[in-house]
């Protein structure tokens, strides 16, 4: 009836969003992880989304841009709130990868020993900066290290496990940044030029003043609000043509149950029947909750086990069957009477789902009173209760399915 279960995605946390953090971003994002991102710099944001990952603040305003593409140290109280995130991500994520660099200085520490303490068991930290002494505070420089908890930190040097790749990727980009210098196969040296002249130190002998960092393109809004034409429709003639066609239909179903009339009185009384029994189990089944559509199903499943009237009523009314049409309605009473407590007893299984620690018990047990009160005066009543026995079971048909109308009443 239901799902065994379903295993969920890992969470993956980067710290940086620089040339190996989007990198990993992408790797995770394509083995189907969660990924969440963070860096200073809110230039990169539209880059980490682009590659499918979301985007972490803080309440701060503060950027986080430096010189080169790297990130600046910031202050006392973003700090504070960056290790506030930091702290809670570490108890959701399964993967956390740093990449955190500052020119000129050592990583810094931003995944503290308090934060791995309270990660769960076999989650792995990834520390791409540990060459130049790592992001968390428990990394071993070039080791593998496990910590009683049972996370995994990874501190070898990953550029020098990968030397031949990085190697070509190196080559690869002083070829291609050569060949740019210049138009049309000229090697020219341009100052108009952002990359030659930020690589460009000495002109004729004298050293060249230090270019100015060019300032980050502000943050692009993450949706461009589309103009769309409004298409100028006529109310009235709007509310004109949907009355109109619940005139037609109207028309069309009383016609249609006037004309049975004239096939005798027994078809009025079984179309009277039919047409409320649709109406009214029409309503009721709309009014179900979505979210128990599933319990819907196996309730109606076993309400539908109609074919224990027909075989009762080819039974024979003995207590044993006699001739074999007989048996066959005593079987398909059987059958029946397994469809119908198996429905039931399912859905109390899949309601049950849905039930919460602080939900007051149902007291289900206390409705056998009216169900045994029903049958004895069935059994004491005879044939001249039949249709109030019909009645009263239909009603309580009608209320079983009303009661999944909400998730309150559902139990």
């Amino acid at each position: 009836f239901t799902a065994a279960g379903k295993v969920e995605p890992a969470k993956v946390l980067v710290i940086g969003a620089g040339v190996a953090g989007l990198a990993a971003i992408q790797a995770a994002h394509n083995l189907g992880a969660i990924v969440r991102a963070f860096d200073v710099r809110s230039s990169v944001r539209e880059q980490i989304e682009s590659v499918g990952a979301e985007f972490l603040t803080v309440n701060i305003q503060e950027d986080g841009e430096g010189k080169g593409g790297y990130a600046k140290e910031m202050s006392k109280e973003f700090l504070e709130a960056e290790m506030a995130l930091f702290k809670k991500q570490c108890g959701e994520c399964d993967i956390v990868i740093t990449t955190a660099l500052i020119p000129g200085k050592p990583a810094p520490k931003l995944i503290k020993q308090y934060m791995v303490d309270i990660m769960k068991r076999g989650s792995v930290i990834v520390d791409l900066a540990a060459a130049n002494g790592g992001n968390c505070e428990a990394t071993v420089p070039g080791e593998k290290f496990v910590t009683n908890n049972g996370v995994t930190i990874l501190g070898t040097d990953m550029v020098q496990s990968a030397a031949a790749q990085a190697s070509e990727l190196f080559s690869n980009n002083v070829s291609k940044f050569l060949l740019s210098m210049g138009e049309k196969g000229r090697f020219h040296l341009s100052e108009g030029d952002e990359a030659v002249r930020g690589c460009w130190l000495i002109r004729e002998g004298e050293r060249l003043p230090e270019p100015e960092a060019p300032r980050p393109p502000p943050p692009t809004p993450k949706e461009m609000e589309l103009e769309i034409e409004k298409v100028v429709v006529d109310p009235r003639k709007v509310a004109f043509r949907k009355a109109l066609s619940d005139s037609l239909m109207y028309t069309a179903g009383v016609s249609g149950l006037l004309s049975l009339s004239s096939m005798g009185s027994g078809i009025s009384t079984l179309a009277t029947t039919l047409s409320l029994s649709c109406l009214v189990g029409a309503q009721v089944v709309k009014g179900v909750s979505a979210a128990l559509h599933s319990p819907l199903m196996s309730v109606t499943n076993a309400i539908s086990g109609l074919t224990v009237v027909g075989g009762l009523l080819l039974s024979g009314g003995g207590y044993f069957p006699k001739t074999a049409p007989q048996m066959l309605a005593s079987l398909a009473v059987l059958v029946s009477m397994v469809n119908v407590g198996g429905g039931f007893v399912m859905t109390g299984r899949m309601l049950g789902m849905f039930r919460r620690k602080t939900d007051l018990p149902s007291y289900s047990y206390l409705l056998a009173l009216p169900g045994a009160i029903l049958l004895a005066l069935t059994a004491c009543g005879g044939s001249s209760l039949t249709p109030l026995v019909y009645l009263v079971s239909s009603l309580l048909c009608i209320q079983s399915i009303g009661a999944l109308s909400s998730q309150k009443t559902a139990p």
